[in-house]
């Protein structure tokens, strides 16, 4: 994630801004943060305090925290923890909403492995969900998987959306 660090009515230290990219690093272990992210940092006075505005648009929505501080250092602090909680909530949001697919999958998967069979390849079965690739890719990363399997919603297509080795994400269509 990319941070741009901008001062209203006052000039920005080269160690604030550092300290805010090095702050806000923690947040590109979350999968709603891509590497092409630009995380904007505004710096500005408030009356005799510190104002820090912290925005971040993500593949679900904005991340945004607004902090008034005496010391930079808190405001910084103070805005990384409204983030961290955003980012959970956010999460929690989508597992909820996507629990009954999950459990489909397990159960299907889990009824695939008690199959007796003796076949030298091991086989699963899912259940393939209509999304589009954006929610697709949510869910892989939800997961911790490197592909994942769906039907696409606009043409019915069968697709898979993977992680590339090189970074970024790949799409399979079935014909």
């Amino acid at each position: 994630m990319k941070v741009k660090v901008h001062g209203k009515d006052l000039s920005v230290s080269n160690d604030m801004v550092e300290r805010i990219e090095n702050k806000l690093s923690f947040l590109d272990k979350y999968i709603l943060i891509d590497d092409d992210t630009t995380a904007q940092a505004v710096v500005k006075k408030h009356g005799k305090d510190i104002k820090l505005e912290i925005t971040i648009p993500t593949k679900v929505g904005y991340l945004r925290s607004e902090v008034i501080n005496h010391e930079i250092r808190d405001a910084v602090d103070k805005s990384v923890d409204k983030l961290e909680d955003q980012v959970r909530r956010q999460k929690t949001r989508l597992s909820r909403r996507h629990k009954e697919k999950l459990a489909v999958n397990f159960a299907a998967a889990a009824e695939a492995e008690k199959a007796p069979e003796e076949i030298p390849v091991r086989t699963k079965r899912i259940a393939v969900s209509e999304m589009d690739v954006e929610e697709a890719i949510m869910q892989m990363e939800l997961l911790d998987h490197t592909f994942f399997v769906f039907r696409q919603v606009d043409s019915g297509v069968i697709a898979i959306v993977y992680k590339r080795e090189n970074g970024g994400y790949g799409l399979i269509e079935a014909v």
